[in-house]
C-alpha cells in the first residue's frame, strides 16, 4: 500500500514542478487569440516581425539616421526628450523598434546576443535607411549595441551607449572586478541573474514564484533618476499596456537570460570599427548608478581608448530622459567627427 502512495505522490509532485517550470505559450500579436497589430512591421528572412515607430525628418531628407534600441520593460513607444528644433537642425531621422518578444515584435525562441545585431541590421535594410546608420542603446539596450559593433561594425557610422548593461560573466574580464560588482547588488538580483545564467530552464520558475523575492531594480534609484520618473509620470505615455501583453516570459524574461546567458566575447574584445576616425563609439555613465556599477564600465574605456567615455558625476540611470543631457548625446554621436 505504500509503494502506490509513494509512486502516486511522485507523479503528482513530478507533474507540479513541469508546470511550476514550463513557460505558458505566447500569445503573438495578430494571432487567434492574441493581441491585435496596430503598428507598421516588416517581415524577417525567418518568418518573424519587427514592429517599428519612425520619427524626425523623412529618412530620404536625412543626413542622420539613428536607430533607438530601448532598454528592459522597455518598447519603441518610449520618447527621448529631443526638441524638433534639433532634429530639423541637424536633419536627424529616429527609427524606434519593439526588440523580440517586447511590444508588437515577435517572440524569438532562439534569441541571443548575435541575434540582436542581426535583426537591427535586417531592420534598417527592409526599410531601406541606407548601408550605414547610429545606434543609440540605453541600459539593456546596450548590449545589443555591444552586439552590432561585433557581428556589423561595417554598418554603423556611430554607437552610443547611455549607462549600459553589463554582464558579471563576461569572458576576458578581471574575475575580481566582475565579483566586486556583483557583490554590489542586493541578495535577491544576485540570485536571479544566478538563476538566468547558469540554469535558464528554471527561470520562469524563479521569477513567479513567492517564496523569495526575485528582482528588485526598480528599488535601486538615486534621487535624480526618483525626481525623473516623477517628471515622466506627469506626461501622458502610449503603449505602456503592449510592452508584455505577448507574455513577461517572451519579453522580460527573455530579455534577462539572453544577456546573462553564455556570450561568444566580451567588449574588450571588440576592435575600433573606425580605425580611420570616421565614426566613434561613447559611453555614458552615471557616477550615482545604483543600477549599473561604474567601474566596469570605465575598465572597459581604458582597455579600449577608442571608446570616447563619459563620466556624469551626480546622474543615476535614467539621465537619458533628461533634455539636456539626451540632447548632448545625439550631438556628440552624430557630430563628434566635425568637432574632433
Amino acid at each position: 500500500m505504500v509503494i502506490p502512495i509513494a509512486v502516486a505522490l511522485a507523479v503528482i509532485l513530478i507533474g507540479w514542478a513541469y508546470r511550476a517550470i514550463r513557460p505558458p505559450p505566447p500569445k503573438i500579436c495578430g494571432s487567434v487569440g492574441g493581441p491585435e497589430v496596430t503598428s507598421p512591421r516588416v517581415k524577417l528572412s525567418d518568418g518573424r516581425h519587427l514592429a517599428y515607430r519612425e520619427l524626425g525628418v523623412p529618412k530620404d531628407e536625412a543626413r542622420y539616421k539613428i536607430i533607438v534600441i530601448h532598454g528592459f520593460g522597455s518598447s519603441k513607444d518610449t520618447d527621448l526628450p529631443v526638441s524638433q528644433e534639433l532634429i530639423e537642425d541637424l536633419g536627424i531621422y529616429f527609427l524606434h523598434f519593439d526588440r523580440a518578444g517586447y511590444g508588437e515584435s515577435d517572440p524569438h525562441s532562439s534569441r541571443s546576443v548575435k541575434s540582436e545585431a542581426y535583426d537591427i541590421q535586417e531592420l534598417a535594410d527592409k526599410l531601406q535607411i541606407g548601408h550605414k546608420f547610429y545606434i543609440i542603446g540605453m541600459s539593456m539596450g546596450g548590449y545589443p549595441v555591444w552586439s552590432c559593433l561585433k557581428y556589423i561594425p561595417h554598418r554603423l557610422s556611430g554607437a552610443a551607449l547611455v549607462a549600459p548593461f553589463i554582464s558579471y560573466w563576461w569572458p576576458s574580464f578581471p574575475d575580481n572586478q566582475l565579483r566586486e560588482a556583483f557583490l554590489m547588488l542586493p541578495q535577491s538580483d544576485q540570485w536571479t541573474f544566478r538563476v538566468a545564467h547558469y540554469v535558464p530552464w528554471l527561470f520562469y520558475w524563479w521569477m513567479t514564484q513567492k517564496w523569495f523575492p526575485s528582482l528588485t531594480l526598480t528599488n535601486m534609484l538615486s534621487p535624480d533618476d526618483i525626481e525623473i520618473v516623477k517628471s515622466l509620470s506627469e506626461v501622458p505615455s502610449t503603449g505602456q499596456e503592449r510592452i508584455t501583453h505577448q507574455g513577461e516570459y517572451e519579453s522580460l524574461h527573455r530579455d534577462i537570460m539572453t544577456a546573462f546567458g553564455k556570450w561568444e566575447f566580451g567588449p574588450t574584445d571588440i576592435r575600433n570599427p573606425f580605425p580611420d576616425n570616421n565614426g566613434s563609439v561613447h559611453i555614458w555613465q552615471g557616477l550615482e548608478d545604483r543600477i549599473i556599477p561604474y567601474t566596469l564600465n570605465r575598465y572597459i574605456s581604458h582597455k579600449l581608448p577608442w571608446i570616447r567615455y563619459h563620466e556624469l558625476p551626480h546622474a543615476g540611470h535614467l539621465f537619458l530622459f533628461k533634455k539636456y543631457e539626451c540632447e548632448s548625446i545625439i550631438r556628440a554621436l552624430v557630430l563628434s567627427q566635425d568637432i574632433s
